[in-house]
């Protein structure tokens, strides 16, 4: 990775974007550190930290809602509307039509995502507001400070999108995972702090220290290592004639990520498990919430066994789901047979969608099971472990290692584009 950014920084246009890239983030991080008027921020402390879904969008803004800075929704909205598109290009036949059409088709979904992302932000910015006022944050109850508070937080959470589109545009990298990626390193330093605090108070030994150092690096060296693994499924093309040419037949291969639906798995298996405890935060005399994330015999009592084993279920679930919705065996087969591919030993057709649809729920089992152990890794850690209060997900170090392999496989196409040397040296 070093290698491959040293080679880049010695080309100008590349060193430009790498440039670029570093000054929007300086803006981006700017930003986390100008505070919105009238709001007390001291009095979210404890709500950043729970274990709720706003802990977790506190962890990927890089702390700016426990700072309740401007870019405290971060791009969330964006996400939300990203996922929420993604799901309608299936039920609805003209976004899938559009789909299909390259990269105009592409280029209008993706503007009915950005004007989705403004619906979902303003929705989140009144409940953030609510959120927040419920906590005793707000300093000062008006009409006008309350139109404030939302207008900044939705402003900036839309600058934040421009921002994104900046870096994907002129930058290195995808625009707005770079910033999510940025927000995350950013806690390091704190989660280090926070373990050096437990150690230095005699919470944890030497021993526990170091066993915790090899589990965090063992834990992302295996999430790298299987993010860049690989179901390859062979296809077999015949030979044709083009004109005058005869084209001879050739073999190929459809690489299936095993990791391509982790990331989205844990996120939904997260909302639906900590829903009860974010309603909990908007109403709080409700006995109802009270007893789903406070009785022991409740599935949503957060750091118990029942959790753990319903989170684990729900992260497998939500990885074959969103495999099998995403992927579209029979669209795969259709367009194979239409490009004169086939699999060896199975029929054109039926079989081979059928064929294809198990490869893809076995390789979804194996990824889902994978994420669903990375997921309830920290809540292992929080519940039976000295290391309390860490700032630390499964979702973060999927999010981390993929924004990471995609970014510098940006950077290797685009040295291979200059140098010719990756062909050469083959």
């Amino acid at each position: 990775m070093l290698q491959t950014l040293k080679n880049a920084w010695k080309l100008p246009d590349l060193r430009k974007r790498i440039l670029f890239t570093v000054f929007i983030v300086f803006i981006f991080r700017l930003g986390n550190f100008i505070v919105v008027p009238n709001i007390n921020a001291d009095a979210l402390k404890d709500l950043a930290n729970s274990q709720t879904l706003v802990g977790f969008y506190d962890l990927i803004s890089g702390g700016a809602f426990s700072n309740f800075s401007i870019f405290a929704m971060g791009v969330t909205p964006y996400i939300n509307a990203s996922i929420i598109m993604q799901l309608m290009n299936v039920i609805i036949p003209k976004l899938e039509q559009l789909s299909k059409e390259g990269q105009e088709g592409r280029a209008k979904i993706q503007n009915y995502t950005k004007y989705l992302a403004i619906a979902i932000g303003a929705v989140q910015a009144y409940g953030t507001y609510v959120l927040i006022y419920n906590a005793g944050a707000v300093e000062k109850d008006s009409f006008l400070n309350t139109v404030l508070i939302i207008m900044t937080l939705l402003a900036a959470s839309m600058f934040l999108i421009w921002l994104g589109d900046r870096i994907t545009e002129k930058g290195v990298g995808n625009g707005v995972s770079v910033l999510i990626f940025i927000n995350i390193v950013s806690r390091i330093p704190m989660m280090a702090t926070q373990v050096g605090v437990l150690y230095s108070g005699g919470a944890v030994d030497i021993v526990s220290l170091v066993l915790f150092a090899l589990a965090m690096v063992a834990l992302f060296v295996g999430t790298v290592a299987f993010s860049l693994g690989e179901r390859r499924i062979p296809v077999q093309y015949a030979g044709r004639v083009s004109g005058t040419k005869q084209i001879k037949g050739q073999s190929s291969h459809i690489p299936v990520s095993v990791s391509s639906a982790c990331v989205i798995a844990i996120i939904f298996a997260m909302s639906v498990m900590q829903f009860p405890a974010t309603l909990a935060e908007f109403f709080r005399n409700s006995k109802v919430l009270e007893w789903l994330t406070t009785s022991n015999w409740s599935i949503f009592k957060v750091n118990s066994v029942g959790y753990m084993v319903a989170y684990v279920v729900l992260v497998i679930f939500f990885a074959v789901f969103y495999t099998q919705i995403t992927m579209k065996p029979e669209d795969m087969a259709d367009n194979m047979a239409k490009s004169g591919g086939y699999v060896a030993g199975i029929r054109p057709g039926v079989a081979t969608a059928k064929y294809l649809e198990r490869i893809l729920t076995k390789v979804a089992l194996i990824g889902g099971v994978f994420a669903a152990l990375i997921a309830v890794f920290p809540i292992f850690l929080e519940g039976y472990t000295p290391f309390k209060g860490l700032a630390f997900g499964g979702t973060v170090i999927f999010i981390m290692s993929g924004v990471a392999l995609d970014t510098m496989r940006q950077l290797e196409s685009q040295l291979v584009m200059r140098h010719y040397k990756g062909f050469l040296s083959k």
